[in-house]
């Protein structure tokens, strides 16, 4: 590491100390205060989640090109990706269809020739011309008698690029902003800040030999080698961390500041109750999860505990026990679910349990009636429930209890951090229990919640039928369809799951804020977002075209059978209506959105299709194939893939080969690209732009460490040598916080 780079952002003279502090504050002026930021620029910005100069100079490279370890056309392997630097010979345009442009180059390099193409790329034709340098980053392909990349990141080399040594940082750019202009006004926005103060102090920079954050902004998008790149990635990334575990530290100790927490009685009649009546035993792990929630609950402390299993793990029952001490204790619990359907089947599983161990519950639902609403409330704030049972009508301002202990939230990366903590608040100090079906390892785990507590449960209880996965492109989807007719002749019942039914491949693409992948360019190929997180998400959904689609299956494909249609802008009685046909066999087919994802229980449905599967990420198709095999018949699950790409089709593949919830988990984590945890909905993810949980597991414990240590040192974070960073925490997740709340 050079000397620039180590010793940038140290102390320096008092003289210089206005200028350092204008940098610092110029990271939360508008973008347009940037050097050639026009309004127009800024607009497109915009779409890149990019407005203020702090936005600007962490819009980091998604790639680099390094045109230091060039091949030349004779030596790259073919099916590898590699740079290759050459001349252009000749380049033309071309309309092989009314709407399809493509742009056709001739490269040679003195030891052959490279043919590219670029599709959908028109503009090329004004910056590129014969004669020029150019290098082109890609995979090599060879058919027609030359060797080929489509779609590669061009880029016109001039001056001492030429010569070699220099790597290119690829940021996201937009039709309306190159990468080349987005290079260009980085620089801008790094040149208006330097000299900022560095929020980490001094001695945990020394402790891990990081650079300073204007070296490590530096050299992340301008760096002189990839292991400049490596060494700023590594600051950066801790930095990220350590704002977000002080935050999250800071959160968890505001939430019972000058509150008495209760010590659960968790030995008591109730609990003793509800194991005699279960009609089967727990198995050893569920037994040692429930050991660890009760001791968490028993300690003085605000307990603050994950319970992870994969679907049909019987995590339920588990957090049933801790129900079950709250009423021990003479005091209420409440269990959010995130759907009606859901939040009703609690009902259906737990209540004869709690009626035979003397704990008294109820439901509350957006749909329950006003009359029954009003009798509910009335009984929960009189102290005479011990469990209410809910959705997110458990956050509405009249549930009211008398002495809430306990929150248990069910599926809680479902739910956004503002309502998990508006239900906290519904207590002095309440214990909080999640659960949650997607596996995620424990440093995931410290990075989305901070300081809590964690029980594993990794096997079913029962060994499940026989399920097998099976992905199809949409050119090949008469198969899966073929499979549930066979199903329903046998008397079985289907299930077809839309990521958003009754909206285009476009509309999806747009609602998810990604965009599409080119067909064939594996660049572009975008890792998969989470499009249904709750009933919030349809909100926008076309009901008509909804109803057209089940209307088509109904009519063309599964005519000799009942079809119906179950979305999250249904009414809730219509809901259950429509469920409770399912479950009596009424209907035989239903057609659906993730609505299903989470608790629904047919053991007769073997056959599930999931259209667009490519929209998921594993962890989720995981829990909706846990709908089907889960009673003495085995499942069938039919991947529908809208892409055709290599890399959509193989991330679908590991659905095949593997039906452990955990292995695709950590294989799922592994292909998210940085910063992408869970989705936006977890608090912190969208300002967290570098991390990757897999890859930086010990960084991720080392913050966590570190911030444990500094708030045990100076609790609120008031020493003049830790300002800056409280300062730099607070501002990154007020930021974060706008974009969440579900």
């Amino acid at each position: 590491m050079s000397d620039r780079r180590t010793t940038e952002g140290a102390a320096t003279a008092p003289s210089s100390s206005p200028d350092r502090l204008a940098a610092t504050l110029a990271l939360d002026e508008a973008v347009t205060r940037v050097r050639l930021v026009s309004p127009a620029r800024a607009k497109a910005f915009e779409l890149l989640g990019v407005r203020t100069v702090r936005d600007l100079v962490t819009h980091f490279p998604r790639r680099y090109i390094d045109l230091s370890s060039r091949e030349t056309v004779a030596s790259a392997a073919i099916g590898q990706q590699c740079t290759i630097q050459g001349t252009v010979h000749e380049i033309k345009l071309k309309r092989p269809k009314p709407r399809l442009t493509l742009v056709e180059m001739t490269l040679t390099d003195g030891t052959g020739t490279l043919m590219v193409t670029a599709f959908r790329q028109p503009w090329l034709m004004d910056s590129l011309s014969a004669g020029m340098q150019v290098a082109v980053a890609g995979k090599l392909e060879f058919n027609y008698g030359f060797k080929r990349m489509t779609n590669p990141f061009i880029e016109a080399v001039e001056g001492d690029a030429a010569g070699g040594g220099m790597i290119f940082p690829v940021h996201p750019a937009t039709e309306k902003l190159s990468a080349a202009w987005i290079r260009r006004l980085v620089g801008n926005g790094l040149a208006q800040v330097a000299g900022l103060y560095d929020p980490l102090p001094l001695e945990l920079r020394a402790k891990y030999r990081l650079m300073s954050r204007g070296a490590a902004l530096s050299a992340i998008h301008f760096p002189q080698s990839m292991d400049e790149v490596a060494e700023a990635r590594r600051r950066l990334v801790y930095e990220e961390l350590l704002f977000l575990e002080l935050m999250l530290m800071e959160e968890g100790r505001a939430r019972t500041h000058g509150r008495v927490p209760v010590s659960h009685v968790v030995d008591g009649p109730c609990v003793a109750a509800l194991a005699a009546v279960l009609p089967f035993d727990l198995t050893e792990e569920q037994q040692a999860a429930k050991r660890d929630i009760l001791g968490v609950l028993a300690a003085p402390q605000a307990a603050n505990h994950l319970l992870l299993g994969d679907v049909g793990t019987g995590k339920t029952v588990v957090a049933a026990f801790a129900l079950a001490a709250a009423a021990d204790t003479g005091s209420q619990a409440l269990l959010m679910a995130p759907t009606e359907v859901l939040a009703r089947q609690h009902g259906q599983s737990l209540g004869p349990l709690f009626d035979a161990a003397g704990i008294t519950w109820d439901v509350l639902t957006g749909s329950t009636a006003p009359a029954d609403r009003e009798a509910i409330l009335a009984r929960v704030s009189a102290a005479e429930v011990d469990v209410l049972i809910g959705t997110h009508a458990l956050l509405e301002d009249d549930v009211v209890p008398a002495k809430c202990t306990l929150a248990v939230i069910d599926e809680q990366q479902r739910f956004g951090v503002d309502q998990r903590a508006k239900l906290l608040a519904k207590g002095e100090a309440p214990d909080a229990l999640y659960l949650t079906a997607t596996p995620i390892p424990r440093s995931l785990a410290l990075a989305l919640f901070g300081n809590l507590t964690l029980s594993y449960i990794r096997h079913r209880p029962h060994d499940a039928s026989r399920r097998t996965t099976k992905v199809h492109t949409k050119q090949d989807r008469g198969h899966a369809y073929d499979a549930a007719l066979a199903a329903l002749g046998r008397g079985e019942q289907v299930y077809v799951v839309c990521p958003l039914i009754g909206a285009s491949s476009e509309d999806r693409d747009e609602k998810a804020g990604k965009r599409a992948a080119r067909e064939g360019d594996e660049d572009e190929y975008v890792y998969a977002a989470i499009s249904i997180e709750g009933d919030d998400d349809l909100a926008c959904d076309n009901v008509a075209a909804a109803e057209k689609e089940a209307a088509f299956l109904q009519h063309k494909t599964f005519s000799a059978y009942q079809v119906e249609l179950l979305h999250g802008r249904m009414p809730g009685t219509e809901k259950q209506d429509v469920m409770q046909r399912f479950r009596d066999g009424e209907t035989q087919v239903l057609v659906a959105t993730t609505i299903i994802e989470v608790g629904v229980d047919v053991p007769n449905a073997t056959v599930m299709i999931i259209e667009d599967a490519d929209r998921f990420g594993l962890s989720q198709l995981h829990q909706l194939r846990g709908r089907v095999g889960r009673g003495s018949l085995p499942g069938e699950v039919y991947l529908i893939s809208a892409s055709r790409t290599e890399a959509a089709l193989k991330r679908l593949s590991a659905m095949e080969t593997t039906d452990d919830g955990y292995e695709l988990a950590a294989y799922d984590l592994s292909l998210r690209r940085e910063g992408d945890i869970l989705g936006n909905r977890q608090h912190g993810a969208s300002a967290l732009k570098l991390v990757n949980v897999v890859r930086d597991g010990k960084i991720i414990e080392a913050a966590y460490a570190d911030a444990l240590a500094l708030l045990e040192e100076d609790p609120k974070l008031e020493a003049p040598a830790h300002r800056a960073l409280a300062r730099e925490a607070r501002l990154a997740f007020k930021r974060a916080a706008t974009v969440q709340g579900g």
